[in-house]
């Protein structure tokens, strides 16, 4: 009996599709399933394709090219239509694609295979209804969908790893997945899942040699796929005895490509059995395809973290060894976005004279060259102050670098890249800076200042002062600029903080919205549990600070400019031990709150700082009255010294007692020995009323001749109500 009577008797066709040429060859049997004349034939592509339903032509054609790149059978449902769109029939194609070099040397391929009818024809209706399309194949689409979102959201291998394992496919769901790595000509296993710890050792590290299903897809980039343990134990019989303990019963195993480069290989097991057909590997390789981009993508992220962090960490430093008396405490926060590196940099400088310097600064931009101008300009920063440089000097010397670094950039070195990114890279950059010296005996601290917003500093009983200094334009700028320098000493228990923008505007505030936001945190209890003061706080009092500008609540409570870019934030704290500040013993009794400031003849804008400061110092004072007072008092006494003299006024307050009976003592020196008397000015008088008001607001007062100059005074008493009006 011949072939051809055989398939003929079963009503089965065979056929041959022949991809170069456009043609396709059918026997008898096949051209009547295709609702031809029973009779062999050779029609175009065309006249073929023009039987299939569309949908079902669409899908075969992905099926075929998985064939193809599996080298594995092609395996298909068809609906056959008539002339008038009615479905005659529906038959099932296997076939497998043949490699074949064309005439002119392309590689093409045939398909060779049968068609039979299968037992679900529905003849005489039309093509509404979609037996091939139902219900399974709208779960894989919505699978497809939720295991590419999840995988594109996933930010790193063990993320990756995660969602793999979690995957539940369309039923057949595996229940042992392992992805293994390669690196070099050796395979090792980087996730697994659905085994016990251990079971991964004989496969943890192989050669590609190796006798193993996913070395084999490493080698030849082929999918794999063995239906039962008997295909695994006559395809792979060295391994065999290593798998066979776990008990299953279906295995595939899939190349992870990524840009026509094998990066390793996807294993999914299954206890149940599988066939692999046609739609499920098609899933299967849509997710091997997608998971190969997942640990792509994760692993650039993960490498780029790891350059951005370890430059970083390489260019800050690592606070020095502790100082008696004093604490210190730093954090440095990337911005959020792109490379995560800046220009925020913060060091600890030991000096010749024993005392040590703290510099904190930043440079502008965000990107790599603001990081590598960074690490530059902090070198230059701790070579001039360890020559033992005074701060003005070093601020001086530091701009002069950063200005003839810049400069040195000249376009000639860019000649013919031309586009905006390099000449963004050549252009010139400046930088604020804050350079404080610091003497641990008697916590005098010397600053300058260079465009940097002021130190502000944490008084022993909790209220925080912003302390106004002397300052110049930024670095890099004017090559030859003056600093001048602002002294003031810390006293025992108080904690000095230094700061960049980032950490006052991140979130959208601008410098008073973000000062408000870190003076709650700052005049915050520095232990809230309850049992008193810690060493640690320092560190605490950092962490604060940082999570309420990066935390879950500054989400919540963005500032007036919500689409101002995120900065980068770098912050030091200094604290002297002593007092109630938490590093040292507890002070039995309230200390006192004082402040010390001046206001030079060239700066008379200061007397508004000088103003601000009393009422920050009496923020909490009982009668708002009295506060009002001895900033009018205060304004006039430091106006008068710049008008009448030619010296600076040199301003010293202090508050002392318990609260709501404590007393104010404010002093104004200043270097003329002219003191001050009554006036009688009269109505249209714009001077000469100082005393008048200090007899009136204060209630008590006095002048206190000098060597050199005089000091002018007066003292308030809190009241914890405000005196009656004597009219009344």
């Amino acid at each position: 009996m011949r072939t051809e009577d055989v398939l003929a008797a079963i009503a089965t066709g065979l056929w041959r599709w022949d991809n170069a040429s456009g043609t396709v060859t059918l026997d008898g049997e096949a051209a009547r399933l295709l609702g031809l004349p029973a009779e062999p034939v050779i029609l175009p592509e065309v006249a073929v394709r023009s039987r299939f339903h569309p949908v079902d032509w669409n899908e075969i054609n992905g099926i075929v090219n998985l064939a193809v790149a599996e080298d594995t059978l092609a395996e298909a449902r068809l609906r056959i239509m008539d002339e008038d769109g009615r479905v005659l029939r529906t038959v099932r194609s296997r076939s497998k694609p043949v490699e074949n070099r064309t005439a002119g040397g392309r590689v093409d391929y045939e398909l060779i295979g049968t068609i039979q009818e299968i037992a679900e024809p529905q003849p005489g209706t039309t093509a509404a209804h979609t037996p091939i399309t139902g219900d399974w194949r709208r779960s894989r689409e919505a699978f497809l969908l939720d295991a590419g979102r999840a995988l594109a959201e996933a930010r790193s291998t063990e993320e990756v790893l995660r969602v793999a394992a979690s995957l539940s496919m369309p039923g057949f769901s595996p229940d042992g997945l392992a992805v293994f790595g390669v690196s070099g000509d050796r395979l090792s296993i980087i996730g697994h899942h659905g085994h016990d710890a251990g079971d991964e050792t004989p496969f943890a590290d192989m050669r590609l040699e190796t006798d193993y299903p996913a070395a084999e897809v490493v080698r030849t980039g082929r999918a794999i796929y063995l239906p039962s343990p008997e295909d695994y134990k006559r395809r792979f019989p060295a391994t065999w005895p290593l798998v066979q303990r776990f008990g299953r019963t279906a295995w595939a195993f899939l190349p992870l490509i990524v840009a026509g480069r094998t990066m390793g290989a996807w294993m999914a097991a299954f206890k149940h059995p599988v066939s692999f057909s046609p739609d499920e590997r098609s899933v299967l390789t849509t997710v091997a395809r997608m998971l190969a981009q997942a640990l792509q993508r994760a692993g650039v992220a993960e490498s780029e973290r790891e350059l951005t962090t370890g430059l970083q960490r390489s260019m800050m430093p690592q606070l020095g060894p502790e100082i008696p008396g004093m604490r210190i405490a730093a954090r440095y926060v990337p911005t959020g976005g792109g490379l995560q590196v800046g220009g925020d940099w913060y060091d600890m400088i030991p000096l010749p004279s024993g005392r040590f310097a703290l510099v904190i600064g930043d440079v502008q931009g965000h990107d790599v060259r603001a990081a590598s101008l960074m690490g530059q300009l902090r070198i230059a920063v701790r070579a001039y102050a360890s020559e033992g440089h005074r701060p003005d000097a070093v601020l001086s010397r530091a701009s002069r670098f950063l200005a003839g670094l810049c400069s040195s950039q000249e376009p000639e070195a860019y000649e013919g890249a031309g586009d905006a990114e390099d000449a963004d890279f050549r252009s010139p950059r400046f930088a604020t800076c804050l350079y404080v010296e610091c003497d641990p005996r008697t916590g005098m601290l010397e600053v300058a200042r260079a465009g940097h917003p002021d130190p502000a500093i944490r008084m022993t009983d909790g209220t925080v002062l912003m302390r106004p200094t002397a300052g110049g334009l930024p670095l890099g700028i004017v090559p030859d600029t003056d600093y001048p320098t602002t002294g003031f000493t810390l006293e025992p228990g108080e904690t000095m903080m230094l700061c960049t923008d980032g950490l006052i505007e991140t979130g959208g505030h601008d410098l008073d919205t973000g000062w408000a936001r870190l003076r709650a945190v700052l005049e915050s209890d520095p232990d809230e549990s309850g049992t008193g003061p810690t060493p640690g706080h320092l560190e605490r009092l950092a962490d604060l600070l940082v999570q309420a500008v990066h935390g879950p609540s500054s989400h919540h409570t963005t500032g007036p400019l919500a689409d101002r870019r995120e900065d980068d934030i770098a912050v030091v704290l200094l604290c002297r031990e002593g007092g109630v500040c938490g590093c040292g013993a507890p002070h039995p009794a309230r200390p006192a709150r004082r402040t010390m400031l001046t206001v030079a003849q060239a700066e008379p804008e200061r007397v508004a700082g000088a103003r601000r400061q009393i009422r920050e110092l009496l923020h909490d004072w009982a009668d708002e009255e009295q506060v009002d007072s001895a900033v009018l008092m205060v304004s006039e006494m430091v106006t008068n010294v710049l008008t009448h003299t030619d010296g600076d006024a040199l301003l010293v307050a202090e508050a002392v007692g318990e609260l709501g009976e404590r007393r104010l003592r404010i002093e104004v020196a200043d270097a003329s020995d002219e003191l001050p008397h009554k006036r009688h000015p009269g109505e249209m008088a714009s001077s000469g009323r100082g005393v008048l008001l200090m007899e009136m607001l204060a209630d008590t007062w006095g002048v206190d001749p000098q060597g050199e100059g005089k000091s002018i005074w007066f003292e308030l008493y809190e009241r914890s109500k405000p005196d009656p009006d004597p009219l009344d």
